[in-house]
């Protein structure tokens, strides 16, 4: 009875903390958008739909699509298409090529990119931490500007709690894009969310997000504040 006790005590005090920690996310969001939103920042809101394949044990075919809504989410300007293959080389590493093709609204019409990419990603646990580090060199090809290359990590870590059915698991991500053409890091995105399970097969992701973009050829900084969500079928 008394180690009944100890671990619901123990299930509480870990609920509590997740529960801290989601009121400070949510008052940070808060705090951004009346810092930002007024002055060089907007509020947006992305949605992505992910659809995840087996070949094999080690290998899966990813297909994604994505929406992003500015100007105070009033404003449809960016839809992408991503096809990607990845290949598990052990339970530390994977490596992945891909292309994705952008549309995005500038000057008020779409204009296109077409970006191929490869992807590297580590893996590793600490005291029931997940983390991982993904490497991401992109070509991106426009038909209205010089052709450019990218390098972009994202360093994700999941927390080891997980609540209700649904196994709500609280994450953190940080992401930032380096500009090779004059090695320039112009870009840095903060994550805070939470990730849960609908079923068996299909995933769920809802965010914050924090992007602070530098003005090409400047030290000027902006900032959108996202509202994201993000669902994965897995097959």
């Amino acid at each position: 009875m008394k180690e009944k006790i100890l671990i619901a005590d123990k299930k509480r005090r870990m609920f509590i903390a997740s529960f801290k920690l989601s009121v400070l996310g949510m008052l940070f969001f808060a705090l951004s958008l009346k810092a930002y939103a007024y002055d060089d920042g907007d509020f947006q809101v992305w949605h992505t739909e992910n659809q995840e394949m087996k070949i094999n044990k080690e290998s899966k075919l990813t297909l994604e699509e994505e929406f992003r809504f500015g100007d105070n989410a009033n404003d449809f300007y960016y839809h992408h298409y991503d096809i990607g293959f990845v290949r598990d080389l052990s339970k530390y590493l994977n490596l992945g090529i891909g292309y994705r093709h952008i549309y995005e609204k500038k000057s008020g019409k779409f204009k296109e990119e077409n970006e191929p990419y490869w992807i590297a990603t580590l893996f590793w646990e600490l005291v029931g931490f997940k983390f991982d580090s993904r490497s991401r060199l992109e070509y991106r090809h426009f038909d209205y500007q010089l052709d450019a290359w990218r390098y972009r990590n994202k360093f994700n870590m999941k927390f080891p709690w997980k609540f209700t059915k649904m196994q709500i698991q609280p994450f953190l991500a940080d992401e930032i894009f380096l500009n090779l053409n004059g090695i320039d890091l112009n870009q840095n995105r903060f994550y805070s969310g939470l990730g849960f399970n609908l079923t068996k097969n299909i995933k769920g992701e809802i965010y914050y997000l924090l992007q602070s973009t530098k003005s090409s050829g400047t030290c000027v900084w902006t900032d959108i504040n996202v509202l994201g969500t993000k669902f994965k079928v897995l097959f």
